[in-house]
């Protein structure tokens, strides 16, 4: 498999942000790490050795990212505004520094999509609904919608412009909604079994159906954990089924 490690410093965090990169050829998809995990994750756990059939194949790109949540919503210290700061910054960074690197390194042409499992899943579903002009769609297992699960009970203006449960359901501008509603890889995944929230999935598949946003919901067993277990298995068949 073709690997590759990239690093610059973002303007946006004000940070060095490291990237690695799989694969040659194919659809690109940006992996969003778990909670406070870093660009490496997914590897250190075995979930790019599951998707190598994908990569090796040439039907996808795979750039995995670091996250910032031990800078902001999982920073224990940090005043509550100054971590949605943080957040948008995050944003600001995957919209303006990263889809511009894997354009550069796929097409203008090359369709790209966001994942991610747990924390990662929430950040991969609102990147996504809040420019997808830039990104057409997302593959969200294991999630929560709903930014507040994360924030203390902080809510602001900021949180709730970054939390979908929050502002999808007033979303009216037709310049978002059309693209979304176009997008065709809009795909929640959730297992039943231990620390799985399927409630927080089901709620916000309801979320979609009320917009009219058409969209792949799983809800899986109650063996089905909060755990990279599930994640390995759970992606290459949505790859499988759906891409």
């Amino acid at each position: 498999m073709n690997r590759s490690i990239t690093s610059w410093y973002s303007p946006a965090l004000d940070a060095e942000m490291p990237v690695v990169t799989y694969g040659h050829y194919g659809f690109a998809l940006i992996l969003i790490p778990t909670a406070a995990a870093d660009f490496l994750e997914y590897e250190r756990f075995q979930l790019i050795d599951a998707l190598a059939p994908f990569i090796d194949g040439g039907k996808m790109k795979v750039f995995s990212i670091n996250s910032i949540n031990k800078e902001s919503w999982m920073h224990d210290t940090m005043v509550p505004a100054h971590k949605a700061i943080r957040h948008n910054q995050f944003n600001e960074y995957v919209w303006k520094e990263l889809i511009p690197f894997v354009r550069t390194h796929t097409s203008e042409e090359t369709p790209i999509y966001c994942c991610g499992a747990s924390f990662g899943a929430l950040h991969a579903m609102n990147l996504f609904l809040k420019r997808p002009d830039l990104i057409q769609g997302t593959i969200s297992m294991s999630g929560v919608y709903n930014l507040m699960e994360y924030t203390r009970g902080f809510f602001d203006e900021q949180v709730y412009y970054n939390s979908p449960e929050h502002y999808l359901p007033r979303l009216e501008d037709p310049w978002y909604l059309e693209r979304i509603r176009n997008s065709g890889h809009i795909h929640i995944y959730t297992g039943s079994g231990a620390y799985e929230d399927p409630e927080a999935s089901r709620r916000f598949s309801g979320i979609l159906h009320q917009k009219g946003i058409p969209h792949d919901l799983g809800i899986w067993g109650h063996d089905i954990t909060h755990d990279w277990p599930t994640w390995r298995k759970m992606l290459p068949q949505i790859l499988e089924a759906h891409f």
